[in-house]
């Protein structure tokens, strides 16, 4: 299984490879889904991440972010290159255990509308063989950690929240078997505003509280900003920038730019 409780680290070690090994590689990864025409939709893409890092993979629609993310639980097979997660290519690993060590939250949450939301918490340590006093005190644990009361929470239904209340719950799903690394594709996507920027804070506060490499996708540069203790730009199929947060405000790439001009925009639209 993916290593499980490490220790978070600074993120000025993250930045030192040679003292540091990086939970999840990137290695000249390429990825076309047709050979012959269309132009890769990752090409060349190398980057390391290290435990306790929050990598927030920015870009257009179109760029490869979430087919990155996809190739970090082998939901995506790369044409060439290699991913690498916990020492070991992905194509070694057993996917299903791969993909039930490593925490997932999608946009859509993707709960299961048949099961009652301690059922939908549980379905991983279940699967693990977890005994059954274990995942109780695991879902209880998990739902106070995204603000939820169990005692309530337990024995409703998926349609009978609201879209933040599925949402914490999909990120307390993911959270559950106690990964190392979670993944988020656009998690806050489609919340109202308010509710989106209520559960961006409840995000850095459970950070804070857990000791979990996180790669988030997104397209909001403020978000990125927000949450990522480095942002890594794509554009094209190619990561042309990464940088610490403040760094990258700094940067004078053209497509940086564009987004900093872009965000400036709608920050000084709303004030």
């Amino acid at each position: 299984m993916v290593t499980r409780g490490k220790t978070a680290v600074n993120h000025n070690d993250c930045e030192s490879p040679g003292r540091l090994k990086p939970i999840i590689e990137f290695r000249d990864v390429k990825y076309q889904v047709n050979t012959t025409n269309s132009r890769p939709v990752l090409d060349g893409v190398s980057l390391e991440i290290h435990q306790g890092e929050t990598i927030a993979l920015l870009g257009r629609s179109g760029s490869g972010k979430t087919t990155m993310l996809k190739m970090i639980n082998r939901l995506r097979s790369f044409s060439s290159g290699d991913v690498v997660v916990d020492g070991r290519s992905v194509a070694e690993w057993d996917p299903i255990k791969l993909r039930r060590g490593i925490g997932y939250v999608i946009q859509e949450i993707g709960l299961f509308p048949h099961l009652t939301l301690e059922e939908n918490v549980s379905i991983v340590p279940g699967l693990e063989g977890w005994p059954a006093d274990r995942i109780k005190s695991r879902f209880t644990e998990v739902l106070q950690l995204v603000g939820l009361d169990p005692s309530e929470f337990a024995g409703r239904y998926p349609r009978e929240l609201s879209g933040g209340q599925r949402q914490r719950v999909g990120v307390a799903r993911a959270l559950a078997a106690d990964p190392s690394i979670l993944l988020m594709d656009e998690p806050f996507g489609a919340l109202d505003p308010a509710t989106r920027a209520e559960l961006q804070q409840e995000f850095l506060g459970l950070v804070r509280r857990v000791s979990k490499t996180i790669v988030l996708v997104t397209h909001d540069l403020r978000e990125a900003l927000l949450l990522g203790t480095r942002v890594v730009l794509l554009d094209a199929g190619k990561i042309v920038a990464s940088a610490a947060p403040q760094e990258f405000l700094k940067l004078d790439h053209p497509v940086a730019r564009q987004f900093i001009a872009a965000s400036e925009l709608v920050t000084g639209a709303a004030a």
